[in-house]
C-alpha cells in the first residue's frame, strides 16, 4: 500500500461482507442462506475497492469476518452445527464468535480456503489504497466456543476451567455452580443447547435464565475481576489477557491494521495498556478503536489504555442527531468538541452503524439530505476519523423485516439478506448499468465531495478550528437554533462554514470578533468574497469593508450546508 496517497483524517467505511456483496433478491423474512443468498469475500473486488477509495474512504471496516455462530451446515467440513437455541437469526450474531482463529464460511466461495480468501482480500484492499479494519470481540464470545482452526498449542477458552467455581482467576469464564443454562428461545430443532453448570452471560447477566432482550447467545469472559468482591486479581497475567493477545497477534500478522474493539469498556482498562503495548512491540503502526459509551472514561481509554479513537456517540452522535431531527438547538453541537477538548482528534465521529438507525429510516430524518448540513459539519468541524456506514451514502432506509431483526430503522447483522440499492450501486460500477435511482446519485455525489474536501483541504486537515456561535448567541440577525459556523484556517487559506439545519431558507447576519483575527493573524479591516466549495449556495461577495465586529451577510437554502473558501484583501489603516 502507498503510504503517501493516504492524505487528511482517517475515513472509515463499515461494511458486512454477508449482506454488502449479497446479489440475492429473493429476501425471504427469515431466509436461509440458499434461499437469500450470503455475499463472498471474492466478490469486493478492485472495481468496486477503488470506487470506494475515490469516494474518500481510507480504511474499510470488513465486519463479521471472524467465525461466528450461525444456522447454516458446514458439518462436512468439520465445523460444528449450531443449536437455534444460542443462535440469534438464521445467520447469526457477528459479535457471538465461535473461533478466534478463523475466516466466518458463510463468506468463503471454498471453505477449505477461506483463510486464504481473507488474505486476498486484504492485498486487495491494500492495492487499491485503503487500510483493513476488522472486529475484536474480547468481552464475550459464542457459548459453542470450538475452535478448529487455532494454531498448534493454544488451549480453547475454558478448557481448562475449574467450573465448580463461580469466579476465579485461573479460569477463563464465570460460572453459576449447581444451576443449568435456560435459553429464552427453547427451540425444536433437533440440536438442544445444555450447558451445566451456567456459564455467566456476555452483557454481565448473572443469571442461569437470561432474557430475550440479553446477548443469551454469548459468554462473558473473565479477566481476573471478582465481580461479586470487585476485587482485582492481575497478578500474575490472567491467562484470559495471553489468550485475547495471541488472538490479536495472530490477526495482525495477516496485515490488518486495525481493530475496532467492541464493547471495550466491558474489559479492564488495565488489559488493553498491556495488551496494546505488547502488540505494538511487534505491530508498531497498528490501530485500535475503541467503542465507548461513556465520556467519563474517554480521557483514560486514550491516555492509559494506548486506543487510537474512541467512539463519540454520547456527546456528537447523540447532539447531531437530536439536531438533524431539530428536537435539539445548532449551538448545542459546541459542547461536543469542548466535552473532549484537549482530545477531540481521538473521537470516531458517525451518523451510522450497524447498531444505529439509518438516517433514511422513519425513526429519523427519513430523506437522508435533511442530514446532508450534518454530515459536512461533522466532515470539517475538526481532524478526527470519520465513519460511514455502506448504504448511508445511497439512503438505505433499513425499514424492512429481515427476520430476527424486526422494523427497526436498522439494516441486520442476524439474517441474510440483500440491499437493492447496494445492489444497483455495484452493478453500477461493475458494469455501468445506471441502476442507481436519481436520489442515490445526488446523495452519494454530496457525500463523496465532503468526504474528499475534509481529506484534501489543508485548513480542514491540518489547520486551526474557530467556533463562532459564542460571538453570535446573541446575534438577533443570526438564528443559533437552526444554524452553525465555524472557521477553519491555515497559512493563507481560510474556509467558513455555515450549516443550516431549518426546513426553512434563512437569511443570516454573522458577526466575528475581534479574538478571531488575533488567532489568524489577520489585519481586523478586510474585503472578502467567497465561492461555496459544496455548491449548495450562491457565492458570498461583499463589495463593503467587514470591520472589525461588524460582521457580513448571507444566505442559505433549507437544509444546506455551504464551506465557503474566502478570499480577502487587507485595508491600509487610516
Amino acid at each position: 500500500m502507498d503510504e503517501s496517497k493516504q492524505t487528511g483524517r482517517p475515513v472509515i467505511y463499515q461494511l458486512i461482507p454477508r449482506i454488502f456483496a449479497n446479489k440475492g433478491t429473493k429476501n425471504i423474512k427469515g431466509g436461509t442462506i440458499e434461499e437469500n443468498g450470503c455475499g463472498k469475500l471474492n466478490d469486493i473486488n478492485p472495481v468496486i475497492l477503488n470506487d470506494i477509495s475515490d469516494f474518500g474512504a481510507t480504511h474499510v471496516w470488513y465486519t463479521g469476518v471472524i467465525e461466528h455462530a450461525q444456522l447454516s451446515d458446514y458439518s462436512n467440513y468439520r465445523i460444528d452445527r449450531d443449536s437455534a437455541d444460542i443462535v440469534k437469526g438464521e445467520a447469526g450474531s457477528p459479535y457471538a464468535i465461535k473461533d478466534y482463529y478463523d475466516v466466518d464460511p458463510d463468506l468463503a466461495e471454498s471453505i477449505p480456503k477461506r483463510m486464504k480468501e481473507f488474505e486476498a482480500l486484504v492485498q486487495r484492499t491494500h492495492e487499491a489504497n485503503l487500510k483493513v479494519v476488522i472486529d475484536l470481540v474480547p468481552n464475550h464470545l459464542s457459548r459453542h466456543y470450538v475452535s478448529d482452526s487455532k494454531p498448534e498449542g493454544v488451549k480453547d477458552f475454558g478448557a481448562a476451567d475449574d467450573p465448580s467455581l463461580d469466579f476465579s482467576p485461573k479460569n477463563n469464564f464465570y460460572y453459576i455452580p449447581d444451576e443449568s443454562f435456560v435459553s429464552p428461545v427453547q427451540t425444536e430443532d433437533g440440536y438442544p443447547w445444555e450447558e451445566f453448570p451456567a456459564r455467566v452471560t456476555g452483557n454481565d447477566c448473572f443469571k442461569a435464565t437470561p432474557s430475550i432482550t440479553d446477548w443469551y447467545e454469548t459468554v462473558k469472559l473473565n479477566y481476573g475481576i471478582d465481580f461479586e468482591t470487585g476485587e482485582k486479581y492481575f497478578d500474575p497475567i490472567p491467562d484470559t489477557w495471553l489468550k485475547m493477545k495471541d488472538v490479536v497477534l495472530f490477526w495482525a500478522s495477516k496485515s490488518v491494521d486495525a481493530f475496532r474493539c467492541d464493547m471495550a469498556e466491558m474489559v479492564p482498562l488495565e488489559f488493553w495498556k498491556w495488551m496494546i503495548a505488547e502488540v505494538r512491540n511487534h505491530y508498531p503502526s497498528i490501530q485500535f478503536i475503541a467503542e465507548i459509551y461513556n465520556p467519563d472514561k474517554y480521557h483514560d481509554y486514550i491516555f492509559k489504555g494506548g486506543f487510537d479513537f474512541l467512539y463519540d456517540k454520547e456527546l456528537f452522535y447523540n447532539t447531531m442527531r437530536g439536531v438533524i431531527m431539530q428536537k435539539r438547538p445548532a449551538i448545542e453541537i459546541t459542547s461536543c468538541w469542548q466535552g473532549v477538548e484537549g482530545f477531540q482528534h481521538h473521537m470516531l465521529y458517525f451518523l451510522e452503524n450497524h447498531d444505529e438507525q439509518r438516517i433514511a429510516s422513519d425513526f429519523f430524518a427519513r430523506d437522508p439530505l435533511n442530514a446532508i448540513p450534518g454530515l459536512a459539519v461533522m466532515a470539517a468541524m475538526q481532524q478526527n476519523p470519520l465513519l460511514i456506514y455502506f448504504g448511508q451514502e445511497l439512503g438505505e432506509t433499513g425499514m424492512d423485516e429481515e427476520g430476527f431483526s424486526g422494523v427497526d430503522g436498522r439494516t441486520t447483522i442476524y439474517d441474510y439478506w440483500g440491499l437493492p440499492l447496494v445492489q444497483n450501486w455495484i452493478s453500477d460500477v461493475e458494469k455501468s448499468t445506471g441502476q442507481l435511482p436519481e436520489y442515490s446519485l445526488i446523495l452519494r455525489g454530496l457525500y463523496s465531495r465532503i468526504l474528499n474536501l475534509s481529506k484534501k483541504e489543508p485548513a480542514i486537515s491540518k489547520g486551526e478550528f474557530y467556533d463562532l456561535m459564542w460571538s453570535n448567541l446573541r446575534n438577533p440577525a443570526f438564528n443559533c437554533s437552526s444554524l452553525y459556523a465555524f472557521f477553519r484556517y491555515i497559512d493563507n487559506q481560510l474556509l467558513l462554514v455555515v450549516a443550516n439545519f431549518s426546513d426553512k431558507d434563512l437569511d443570516y447576519r454573522l458577526q466575528v470578533p475581534s479574538h478571531f483575527f488575533e488567532m489568524a493573524g489577520l489585519n481586523d479591516r478586510l474585503y472578502f468574497e467567497g465561492q461555496d466549495l459544496l455548491k449548495m449556495n450562491k457565492m458570498i461577495q461583499f463589495p463593503a469593508e467587514i470591520a472589525l465586529n461588524t460582521g457580513f451577510g448571507g444566505f442559505l437554502r433549507k437544509r444546506s450546508v455551504s464551506i465557503y473558501e474566502l478570499k480577502y484583501q487587507q485595508m491600509k489603516r487610516m
